[in-house]
């Protein structure tokens, strides 16, 4: 599925606002996680293993959610079930995010759709892409504490095919770097003005 084909999916296109981040403050966020073109390398060496093999990583991933009800509770409309088309669309986004990840382009586009990320946790954005009457928000506790789910759980999965321990554990480094990165950033439309 091409990007075009993905309800919702913004990256690239003025139907996102500029992030309040500037590309400068992005390269500081960089130097301070220890984030460099090595990083980046390597998350672009990860791209080749981890494509084919999206839909496994979702799986995983969406087990984790569903077997958490506090997790699964931003995706549950007011009659208490999980709404299964917002799932199915964020799926597909979620998705996509894995490929983007692994692109390691951190361009003004990239960091302008991070902040339409963060902006989607938030009751200032949350449901709105798929039209979903699920929870208005997701706690910024949450947000941060997946980070950790996220990138423990796709380490076997670059181990699955890499050359070897010292090339799996700099795929993994760079992706516990990017997700960081990407967690931070989400975690703008959180924070009160002047305080990021």
């Amino acid at each position: 599925m091409s990007q075009t084909e993905i309800p919702g999916y913004t990256y690239g296109t003025d139907a996102v606002s500029r992030s309040p981040v500037s590309l400068q403050d992005l390269e500081l966020l960089q130097a301070t996680l220890l984030l460099g073109p090595d990083d980046r390398a390597a998350l672009r060496r990860s791209r080749d293993l981890l494509a084919p093999r999206v839909e496994e990583i979702l799986d995983v991933w969406y087990g984790f959610v569903g077997a958490n009800p506090h997790l699964l509770a931003a995706f549950t409309g007011p009659d208490g079930q999980p709404d299964s088309g917002y799932l199915a669309a964020v799926r597909r986004r979620f998705g996509r995010w894995i490929l983007d990840t692994a692109a390691a382009d951190y361009d003004q586009a990239w960091l302008d759709y991070q902040h339409e990320i963060g902006l989607r946790h938030t009751r200032r954005k949350k449901n709105q892409a798929d039209g979903a009457v699920a929870a208005d928000h997701i706690p910024l506790r949450y947000v941060l504490a997946l980070l950790v789910p996220i990138t423990t759980t796709l380490k076997p999965f670059l181990a699955d095919g890499a050359a070897g321990d010292a090339e799996v554990e700099a795929m993994h480094q760079a992706w516990v770097k990017a997700v960081l990165l990407q967690v931070i950033l989400w975690s703008h439309p959180y924070v009160r003005d002047g305080d990021f």
